[in-house]
């Protein structure tokens, strides 16, 4: 895999030309139109109107109304597709301009066929799957006429806590470019005017991922250089594969709420990254201004998002209400009005939207086709990671009687995730049904993930006595990850723990398989578990992903996107972390327990840690088993020094020394150990997804480019320093050992 682009990426996309728009017929177009617009249709471009599910019952005729006289640019969740029909007409035919509607709706990892969790899409470390999520979604969704997705979601999430994090990337700025880019690519396809194209739009710009305590819609404090080497990169990603939209975040950041920063909406977005579609804001984030103490009413709101340069209003009227009025005080000007609407009608020309706006009505979606059902399965296949395998329990074999407990083994509604507002759980395939005629019975014994009712336990009991083996499939509940849903201890809730260490006292062999948003913490049972394997949310085909994973039918083969605790107190963690003057390390580190009664107060001999939880995680970002063994040898470099413009060949042999063919994901990191400012431990530079048979040896190389060095210093230069640096070949983030170059 080629990584060098996007590193080139963050130079091309800061300090490249700005394109010449005067003899592009598209913004010929745009001007022509904009010289026809009354005040009033200028400011109705402006609005996107809809409801938190769907318009039920008749269209109002005021809603009519408005569109007749071009009040209304957009829509969403339109989903009665004789209402999307009639609005569109309406807009087409009698309105002064004729200006089309874009119908919007979060479709974010499927339409009816629910592909995994985007965070579980990143776990495959594949960017296939993130474009196939998209291309599949786009298909499905755009049958009922919606056209404009709210995805991807680009935050860099560190913090587990955050209910969000089931729909990021995970925490790696590399890993979730290329997630980013292929969801863009997949949403959007090659041409924006097909019919089954859906533009995208990335969001949620920006600092959103970084609330304090992984509370949703909270402060997030970013310094400078910290947003330009971690928090930006996706985002200039998605721009480089032509993402039409972009959606203001509804956190603030660095004390100024996003719908109202002018530095990053105009400065930063259109300026240094040359972003030329539209900003649409975060539900009502515009006039959220005014809780968060930055606008003092709905006017202040209009003027500050507005001049901010958020060129669309979600669901709040302060736009409408005020505009006029802002021009007429002088506090927004015209120029800067033409601006918000030019964005507008720039991405409804590329759409093809004044050609054909109407939705193809023999376009049925293919919802639920073999194909799409086939796709969803492979990408929740490829998803799953296995996290423990003591005494080879896995892969299950069909001579062995397993029993299915848990409360998530047959929930086809929580299996679909967050955001699966159109998934129907009547075609959901669970764990039961997918395992039926494999396991000796099922107990759900938990009605629900939270359920604190341990009245079934008994029957769960009988059933596992008569096994070989206990499968568990717990987690947590969809509704208990996803926006506004954030949770100060992930462990598993209700009582799921007490029922595995009831059933740890068999002495059987216990699967945990989670099926979560989030990873969970596991530290009062994990002691009792031979195996443990997290899959997600994983969709529609959750049930015979995990089945043909479980049984060999497919390599495991998903690696960890996200660090994953021993306990929320060490959140927010990730690998990618700063040394500090006193780094952790394995033998100065002493536990509580071990501190002698009555010992002599010091700091000294302690490091950056814990005393009760360490400084290692659970698990560590790229943390994945096989159902094999692979055997890494020694990393070799080409040469120890290097000079600007070159480029390292880094090379390890990997060897398969089991019992199955594996997919070996082989990951390569790079210290930069002494910089301007103080540089990560590690940062991931580019990876390989390698099949290897058993017994099969092959040798991995990668090409590192000078340019893969570079980063922001303070003063935010693009800077590639001089000096010492290591690197590492590893089948994780705390695995490998460096080898040593230098930078002339």
């Amino acid at each position: 895999m080629k990584l060098y682009y996007y590193s080139l990426l963050l130079t091309t996309l800061f300090f490249g030309c700005t394109t010449n728009q005067q003899l592009d017929p598209v913004e010929q177009k745009v001007e022509e139109l904009l010289s026809k617009m009354t005040i009033e249709e200028k400011i109705g471009q402006t609005a996107l109107r809809g409801t938190s599910s769907r318009v039920k019952g008749d269209l109002p005729e005021s809603l009519k109304e408005a569109v007749r006289k071009g009040e209304i640019g957009a829509f969403l969740n339109i989903m009665n597709t004789d209402y999307v029909d009639e609005l569109q007409r309406i807009a087409v035919e009698e309105s002064p301009n004729k200006i089309p509607l874009i119908f919007g709706r979060d479709v974010i990892h499927g339409f009816k066929t629910m592909f995994p969790i985007p965070l579980a899409v990143a776990a495959t470390w594949d960017p296939k799957q993130a474009e196939e999520t998209g291309r599949v979604s786009a298909f499905e969704g755009t049958s009922s006429g919606v056209n404009w997705t709210f995805a991807p979601m680009l935050d860099i999430a560190r913090d587990s806590r955050w209910g969000r994090i089931a729909e990021s990337p995970g925490e790696d700025p590399l890993l979730g470019s290329l997630m980013g880019a292929a969801y863009v690519k997949g949403f959007q396809g090659d041409d924006l005017t097909s019919k089954t194209s859906m533009i995208a739009c990335a969001k949620h710009f920006l600092g959103y991922g970084a609330a304090i305590g992984g509370r949703d819609y909270n402060t997030a404090i970013i310094h400078d250089p910290l947003l330009y080497n971690v928090y930006i990169p996706p985002f200039k990603a998605a721009i480089a594969e032509n993402v039409q939209t972009f959606m203001s975040s509804f956190n603030e950041l660095n004390g100024v709420p996003a719908s109202g920063d002018k530095k990053i909406m105009m400065d930063l977005l259109r300026g240094k990254m040359d972003f030329d579609g539209f900003v649409v804001s975060d539900w009502n984030s515009v006039t959220e201004m005014i809780p968060h103490g930055y606008a003092k009413d709905e006017k202040h709101a209009a003027e500050l998002g507005t001049n901010a340069g958020v060129d669309m209003e979600m669901t709040s009227e302060s736009y409408e209400k005020h505009i006029k009025e802002l021009l007429e005080e002088g506090k927004l000007s015209l120029t800067q009005l033409d601006f918000l609407v030019k964005n507008i009608l720039r991405v409804k020309i590329r759409m093809g939207l004044f050609e054909t706006p109407y939705r193809d009505k023999n376009h049925d979606g293919g919802l639920y086709a073999n194909e799409h059902l086939q796709k969803a399965k492979v990408a929740a296949a490829k998803s799953i990671v296995v996290l423990k395998n003591e005494n080879q329990v896995l892969p299950l074999t069909k001579n062995k009687k397993v029993a299915l407990i848990g409360p998530l083994a047959d929930a086809p509604l929580d299996q679909m995730g967050t955001w699966s507002f159109d998934g129907e759980k009547e075609h959901s395939h669970t764990p039961l049904m997918a395992l039926k005629g494999q396991v000796i019975g099922f107990e759900k014994t938990l009605d629900f993930s939270r359920d604190k009712n341990k009245k079934s336990f008994q029957k769960a009991i009988d059933l596992a006595k008569k096994a070989d083996v206990i499968l568990f499939v717990g987690g947590e509940e969809a509704i208990l990850s996803g926006e506004a849903h954030s949770r100060a201890e992930i462990d598993l809730p209700g009582v799921q723990e007490e029922l595995i260490l009831e059933l740890s006292k068999l002495g059987k062999p216990i699967v945990l398989t989670i099926m979560a948003g989030r990873p969970i913490t596991i530290g009062k049972i994990k002691d009792k578990l031979d195996g443990i394997v997290m899959a997600w949310h994983g969709g529609t085909m959750a049930g015979p992903a995990l089945n043909e994973v479980l049984y060999a039918e497919m390599q495991p083969e998903g690696r960890l996107p996200v660090t994953w605790p021993k306990t929320s107190g060490q959140l927010p963690y990730y690998y990618n972390h700063k040394n500090t003057g006193r780094p952790a390390m394995e033998e100065k580190f002493v536990s509580m327990y071990e501190i002698p009664v009555g010992a002599w107060q010091s700091s000294l001999g302690n490091e950056s840690h814990y005393l009760d939880a360490g400084y290692l995680p659970e698990y560590p970002f790229g943390y994945g088993l096989t159902y094999s063994t692979i055997e890494y040898s020694a990393t070799t470099i080409s040469s120890e020094k290097i000079k600007e413009g070159d480029e390292l060949t880094v090379e390890v042999s990997i060897k398969n020394t089991g019992d199955y063919d594996a997919v070996e994901t082989v990951q390569l990191y790079v210290q930069d150990v002494v910089g301007s400012i103080t540089r990560p431990v590690r940062e991931l530079k580019d990876y390989k997804k390698v099949e290897i048979k058993k017994g099969e040896q092959k040798k991995v190389t990668f090409k590192l480019h000078t340019d893969q060095l570079k980063f922001y210093n303070r003063d935010l230069e693009y800077v590639l320093e001089k000096g010492d640096f290591k690197v590492w070949t590893a089948p994780h983030a705390l695995g490998g050992k460096p080898v040593a170059f230098e930078l002339m």
